[in-house]
Formats: C-alpha cells, sequence, structure tokens
C-alpha cells in the first residue's frame, strides 16, 4: 500500500471514530432547548476534515496508547475549534455568512443562539475534559 493510499484511510477510519464519539458526546438535537442543541449539531456536524481530534488519537498511538482514554480529549479539541469558529462568523466579527460550503450557525439560528451554542460548546468541551 502507497504512504498516499495509507494516510488516506488512515484519515478516513479516525473521523469515522471522532464522528461516532462526538454523536456520543454531544446531548441530543431533540433535546431541550431545541434550538440550541439543533445549532450545536448543525456546526459541529457542518463538515470539515477532524485534523485536531485526528491528530490527538495519532499521538496517543504513537507513544502506544489505546484510543478510548484519548477520546473525550479529542473531542473536546474539536469542540473547542467549532466553538470558535461560530464566535467568529457573526457580523460583530468576520460577518461570514458560509462555512464549509454551508450557511453559517447566525445565518441559520440568528445571532443570539449562534453564541450561545458556541458557548455551549466550549462548556461540553470543558466537561470533557474534566472527565478525561
Amino acid at each position: 500500500m502507497k504512504h498516499e493510499d495509507f494516510l488516506e484511510a488512515y484519515l478516513q477510519d479516525r473521523c469515522k471514530i471522532v464522528e461516532e464519539a462526538l454523536e456520543r458526546y454531544l446531548p441530543g438535537k431533540d433535546n431541550e432547548p431545541r434550538e440550541l442543541h439543533a445549532a450545536m449539531h448543525y456546526s459541529v456536524f457542518a463538515g470539515g476534515k477532524r485534523i485536531r481530534p485526528i491528530l490527538c488519537l495519532a499521538s496517543a498511538e504513537a507513544c502506544g496508547g489505546d484510543l478510548a482514554p484519548v477520546m473525550p480529549v479529542a473531542c473536546a479539541l474539536e469542540l473547542i475549534h467549532t466553538y470558535s469558529l461560530i464566535h467568529d462568523d457573526p457580523p460583530s466579527m468576520d460577518n461570514d455568512d458560509f462555512r464549509r460550503g454551508k450557511p453559517t450557525s447566525h445565518k441559520v439560528f440568528g445571532e443570539a443562539t449562534a453564541i450561545l451554542a458556541g458557548d455551549a460548546l466550549l462548556t461540553e468541551a470543558f466537561a470533557l475534559l474534566s472527565r478525561a
């Protein structure tokens, strides 16, 4: 197998693992308050390469570690990254209308809900880290 093929397969596999973990760790999008949780899910699952959590997992693997104990840390990195993107997009900052080819959270849910969704993602990230 070529190095490029191995890398592509590795990234796809780890991305899938991270996506599944994020689904487990985040409150369901139908939980109350529904609009807040829907905005959180919309932003987290809007696409992306998941490079930050994959690098976290790769670091653990390189040291001979198991993925399970570092998964909360890896997912926390992704939630913090998504929080920063949400807070960067509203009119008071960069005024971006699209991210990853989709309307930004503040365009879909309104600026207030988007900001609260970002705050909630940061809080969820700290909760994950506290249990890691």
